[in-house]
């Protein structure tokens, strides 16, 4: 994981939950990716107001599934219960963003590690502050860019129940699903657990 460049990308894909299931039901209707973009073009499946825009989060949908590399976990986006696929959808998002991956590991996941379960801007502007000292193209980031991206954060941590509103103060304790827990430990990922607080 820790090869790949940071990425400001999710400033415009963001968690995408209904997008990435849509996209994964298709998957599993057997259609190729050319084949999904245009039925969700065709069809506005996402409800977005311009072509370009569907045609773009079409396709981020797709490298987020194909990041996941494992279409028993697709499968599992597109038929398992809202809250098994939403943790499933956040386990492609850290899989497809090292700045997800490293955000959930080394910031939530050492809360859930230290029994620590005090979050707030402190928490987010460290972890910022943090890149920066260490990588040149998250030093170059606009500080409207650093917002953006810790606005991100902190919505996909509430879409997932981790936080009770963007407000919150404190992380709620969540329960990973048995099939996200077992596809990460077939792959040996186990650095990713303790971001969904299992802790090894």
């Amino acid at each position: 994981m820790n090869i790949r460049a940071y990425s400001a990308a999710i400033t415009r894909e963001q968690f995408l939950f209904f997008e990435v299931r849509t996209t994964a039901k298709l998957k599993l209707d057997g259609l190729s990716d050319d084949e999904i973009i245009k039925k969700i073009m065709a069809d506005n499946l996402f409800q977005y107001p311009t072509e370009k825009s569907v045609q773009r989060m079409a396709k981020a949908c797709i490298k987020r599934l194909a990041a996941l590399d494992d279409p028993d976990l697709v499968s599992a986006i597109a038929a398992q219960p809202s809250e098994v696929s939403r943790q499933i959808c956040l386990y492609a998002m850290m899989k497809q963003y090292r700045l997800v991956w490293d955000f959930m590991i080394t910031v939530v996941g050492r809360k859930y590690a230290e029994l620590n379960m005090s979050f707030g801007k402190i928490d987010l502007n460290s972890f910022f502050m943090r890149l920066q000292e260490q990588d040149d193209v998250v030093a170059s980031w606009s500080e409207k860019t650093i917002y953006k991206l810790k606005q991100v954060l902190t919505k996909t941590l509430v879409d997932n129940e981790y936080l009770e509103s963007t407000k919150s103060d404190h992380l709620n304790p969540v329960m990973i699903s048995p099939v996200l827990e077992n596809a990460i430990r077939e792959k040996n990922q186990l650095e990713a657990l303790p971001a969904f607080n299992c802790l090894y």
